[in-house]
């Protein structure tokens, strides 16, 4: 099955273009993560055009806590600019499926709520480039290579153990607070 790569999304360029002055000399590696992960997301399977906004949407805002409110602890900020933007363009119906996109996008074992199936594609797409392509949920290594090839890393990874590290040493006794069971 071939599954196009595209190069440019507007709805995300639109969003993200809003906090390229907060994310900073981050901004090009987060991008490229959020490209890499939406493309994750959209190999697994054919989606609507209201199911990929909201894909679009929640990748963007899937980690911008870590630069809005400086913190590894980011999936409330993250979620509560999501919910900001949903409300901002009358999107609220979208609200609880795209907080449950974001607040257990590091959920460590599968989502199995069928109620909202876009929730564990979420976590799969996200998941594939956190592990740097090592777990593919069925994507096909090639896929991959093609897609990191188009959206390279850009120091996100780098960025992450940076973020982490620093959390670490403040916080010892909470060291990883995004991870869910």
């Amino acid at each position: 099955m071939f599954i196009e790569i595209e190069e440019r999304l507007p709805l995300l360029e639109e969003i993200l273009g809003r906090w390229k002055n907060e994310v900073g000399n981050d901004y090009v590696g987060y991008k490229n993560h959020v490209y890499r992960m939406i493309h994750f997301c959209l190999a697994q399977r054919d989606f609507d055009s209201v199911a990929r906004e909201k894909i679009i949407i929640a990748g963007c805002f899937h980690d911008l806590g870590i630069w809005s409110n400086d913190t590894f602890d980011y999936l409330p900020p993250s979620v509560a600019l999501a919910k900001d933007y949903l409300w901002q363009n009358s999107l609220e119906q979208w609200i609880p499926e795209i907080e449950l996109m974001i607040g257990t996008h590091h959920k460590l074992r599968k989502y199995e709520d069928m109620e909202n199936p876009l929730v564990e594609v979420f976590r799969k797409g996200d998941l594939v480039d956190f592990s740097l392509g090592f777990v593919k949920c069925g994507l096909s290594k090639s896929y991959i290579r093609s897609v990191k090839k188009q959206f390279p890393n850009a120091g996100f990874h780098k960025c992450l153990a940076r973020t982490a590290s620093s959390w670490c040493l403040k916080h010892p006794l909470n060291p990883i607070p995004v991870l869910k069971w």
